[in-house]
């Protein structure tokens, strides 16, 4: 129900907005006749052939998207493909959208959508095009290199961002330097993938 939503849809300022329960069933029509994967491929292929997707790297992340826990479908009941999580000390229920960006571009290549509760990193494998040879992500992306749906990925170069516990057990305090140095890098390398949220 913003400026820019109305203007992306063409709504005018009095024109009615579409209610919950249409745009569910709209995003449900999407999602069976897969209109929207076909559409974010061909816009996806159409930027290969204008050489605009360089695809040297990937960065993941992922973010919540928020709807209300209302139970407005027909059956009385919450959408079954929305979850509650927690993040910091904030519940959230709605989805999450997963992306894989491009680390010299900053186009998405790959979106996959899930409940909200589905941890980062079970989705990873699933944003890559295949011809990286770096792969960078926040903190919820860690243990990925060891997970088994990465075992073919064993080459590629992982830069995943250190939980802050792993840098407070650096005691010596020229080699935290360093840490803190590298990490801040590894965080201005991923800001691309904020860009499409």
């Amino acid at each position: 129900d913003t400026v820019s939503m109305r203007r992306f849809a063409k709504i005018g300022g009095l024109d009615e907005v579409p209610d919950e329960t249409t745009i569910l069933n709209f995003r449900h029509l999407l999602e069976q006749h897969d209109v929207a994967r076909k559409l974010f491929n061909r816009v996806n292929a159409h930027l290969s052939r204008k050489g605009q997707s360089l695809r040297s790297g990937t960065i993941v992340d992922a973010t919540i998207i928020s709807a209300p826990s209302s139970t407005k479908n027909q059956d009385g009941k919450r959408d079954p493909q929305m979850h509650q999580t927690k993040k910091g000390n904030q519940y959230y229920f709605g989805m999450k959208a997963h992306i894989g960006v491009d680390d010299v571009s900053g186009l998405v290549h790959h979106v996959e959508c899930t409940a909200a509760n589905v941890a980062d990193v079970t989705q990873a494998h699933k944003l890559l095009h295949g011809k990286e040879d770096t792969l960078s992500g926040d903190g919820g992306y860690t243990g990925l290199e060891k997970r088994e749906e990465m075992a073919s990925k064993r080459t590629l170069r992982y830069l995943i961002a250190a939980k802050p516990s792993k840098l407070k057990q650096i005691k010596n305090q020229r080699e935290l330097k360093r840490a803190k140095r590298w990490e801040h890098t590894k965080a201005s390398l991923r800001a691309k993938v904020e860009h499409p949220f």
